[in-house]
């Protein structure tokens, strides 16, 4: 009998030990997403027309692997984030155009399988550090709907207000249907980007602070006494160089960091300001591309980067708010040799950096040419971890582990879907690009309406390997492959998924391809 027990009792421990090694198996992730930073706001990516200097983010890549057809959903923050956080198109939502505001209310439905929540449930500690932007429910002194009061301009500069005169947010009320309701175990950060009000620090589900100040870095809304922009960029750094130091869990860590910049308000700290001698936008991608040195060197002085999957990518492409005339008077093109920039249907609105560093799996300097997407997220890490995705959940996330490995994809789904801020759509397959849209469907000219006075035809057709700047439309000549892209972007449009044996998933019951005549900008 005793011989019997210390069997059952050694197989138990050294069951206990199998799981965890395979617990510490599994590599750490940290997913850093700067916002409206350039294709070719990257050294590396541009080395004959980008001015920037952007070592880390070079020498990450030297380290790891560059992917040169790397796609955002959509062109603009929020759609974006929505993808990568679900595995999802955001247009299958009721979110068709544009981006939420501050104030926005939550767009993830609690019952969403997020990245977040699917590694938790794996195994994962869950952080995030960073810019959230996919709305919250936000509790109020009235019960309506978050939102500023009158006036907000009038006070501005002249110190502290009783809060309610500035809005009805009932700062010491919970916030729900944010980061830590969808998966996350901790949440610091901010409700969008940092021209979006209300500006006030947030720890998981409460405000820290109030908003008794009214201030614009950009748009007015209500602000904590303390909150100013230019250090938003130094907090979230250190919050995230604090996280890895001080980790200690036995647990591997997922932390997914959002940043505010290069976005708008555009405001280097003092140590980056001149640094670049091309003005405050390539002073604040080389602070971003600091803040990619700083969170690497954590992982290196605890000895987690060889099995750590650092990924460093953007939201969509650069703003036009970066001065495009300014930086190509530099030699400076922060689209490379593609066409248009953030908002755009075009190429440059959402082909962006991505670079992913993973030394026990990616072989050093390896390049990927292969056409993925950032809602690839969700599909890649259930296969990191050797678990299947239920058929509801990512129904447009492909793995692209085997890519890290340097071995070939088997995609499902034949091509990607675009989206631009107004809701024009196109569809990329193999070479050819489709654009259900007559300009850039953007803000770069010419915009819809400036196409629709030149009587441009009402759809674009690229054949990138040959054009990858978009220069020679082809739709009127190759009407018979416009239309088999048509054809099949139709199909996963209604079909609810374009991953094979995903359940149908669109939340509205009619989506428009083709944007009215009327309406489109």
């Amino acid at each position: 009998m005793k011989n019997h027990l210390r069997t059952l009792a050694a197989s138990l421990v050294m069951g206990l030990g199998s799981a965890f090694a395979a617990e510490q198996a599994k590599p750490n992730i940290v997913y850093i997403l700067a916002d409206d930073m350039g294709y070719g706001d990257v050294q590396c990516l541009n080395p004959d027309r980008g001015k920037i200097p952007t070592p880390h983010m070079d020498k990450l890549a030297a380290e790891g692997m560059t992917f040169t057809d790397a796609h955002t959903t959509s062109s603009v923050c929020t759609p974006t984030r929505y993808s990568i956080m679900t595995g999802r198109y955001n247009w299958r939502t009721k979110l068709q155009k544009s981006v939420l505001n501050g104030y926005g209310e939550t767009l993830i439905s609690p019952d969403r399988m997020t990245i977040p929540g699917f590694l938790r449930d794996n195994g994962y500690s869950t952080a995030m550090i960073g810019k959230w932007h996919l709305g919250l429910d936000i509790a109020t002194t009235d019960g309506k709907k978050a939102s500023p009061k009158k006036g907000l301009k009038e006070k501005k500069g002249k110190g502290a207000f009783p809060p309610e005169e500035l809005s009805n947010i009932d700062w010491k009320g919970t916030i729900k249907g944010g980061p830590v309701d969808l998966g996350f175990d901790s949440w610091f950060g901010i409700p969008a980007s940092l021209d979006f009000p209300p500006y006030v620090w947030i720890r998981d589900r409460n405000w820290v602070g109030v908003g008794t100040h009214s201030k614009a870095f950009h748009r007015d809304g209500p602000a904590s006494e303390d909150f100013e922009a230019i250090d938003v960029l130094d907090k979230l750094t250190a919050e995230t160089v604090n996280f890895i130091s001080d980790y200690k869990s036995e647990k591997p860590f997922f932390v997914y960091m959002p940043l505010p910049s290069p976005h708008t308000p555009i405001v280097p700290t003092k140590k980056w300001q001149g640094k670049s001698g091309m003005g405050d936008y390539s002073d604040f991608v080389m602070q971003t591309d600091d803040v990619v040195g700083q969170v690497v060197k954590a992982l290196d002085d605890r000895g987690l980067s060889e099995n750590t999957i650092v990924i460093v990518t953007s939201d969509n492409g650069c703003s036009p708010r970066g001065d495009f005339k300014n930086l190509e008077s530099h030699g400076h093109f922060a689209s490379a040799q593609f066409r248009g920039a953030k908002a755009d249907i075009w190429e440059g609105g959402h082909r962006v950096p991505f670079l992913a560093k993973w030394p026990k799996v990616i072989k050093a300097g390896s390049v990927s040419d292969d056409l993925t997407c950032q809602i690839d997220l969700l599909a890649t890490c259930a296969e990191i971890v050797s678990k299947e995705l239920p058929n509801n959940a990512g129904v447009d996330s492909e793995s692209i582990l085997p890519l890290f490995k340097g071995e070939k994809a088997d995609f499902s789904r034949k091509g990607i879907i675009h989206h631009s801020v107004s809701g024009h759509f196109a569809y990329r397959e193999g070479n050819y690009k489709l654009i259900l849209a007559r300009g850039s469907g953007g803000w770069m000219g010419p915009t819809e309406n400036q196409a629709r006075g030149k009587n441009l035809p009402k759809a674009q057709l690229y054949d990138l390997e040959a054009d990858p700047g978009e220069r020679n439309n082809l739709y009127s000549k190759h009407p018979e492959v416009a239309e088999k892209l048509l054809a099949q972007l139709t199909d996963y449009v209604e079909a609810g998924a374009t991953v094979e044996g995903k359940k149908s998933d669109n939340d509205v019951t009619e989506i428009k391809l083709w944007k009215s005549e009327k309406t489109a900008k």
